[in-house]
């Protein structure tokens, strides 16, 4: 992971072989497992009506050997609960005028 003016970027690999590289955008640990929501680096926003909306993936971080790898969330109740904290955690509205 390289820091890139304050981003935490990561590099993966697509079942191609490409390399992509993804911004860590939320971190959180749940029931003992830590999970990252990640956006593509180069991502382009999409504009809906009066708001940005951006399409995240959220991974796990998993031990292979002595190395931390990142993977899918395999089981559909793990990754609903994860995907439920960080849908709330990236709706939450900002209030500017205080």
């Amino acid at each position: 992971m390289e820091e890139n003016n304050e981003r935490a970027i990561v590099t993966l690999t697509d079942e191609d072989g490409k390399e992509v590289e993804f911004e860590i955008i939320g971190q959180h640990e749940m029931n003992g497992e830590h999970y990252v929501a990640l956006l593509p680096a180069e991502e382009e926003e999409k504009e809906v009506v009066g708001a940005v909306e951006w399409e995240y993936i959220i991974l796990k971080l998993a031990k292979d050997g002595d190395e931390e790898i990142l993977v899918t969330v395999d089981d559909d109740d793990e990754f609903d609960d994860i995907a439920d904290y960080f849908d709330d955690l990236f709706s939450m509205e900002i209030d500017y005028d205080n």
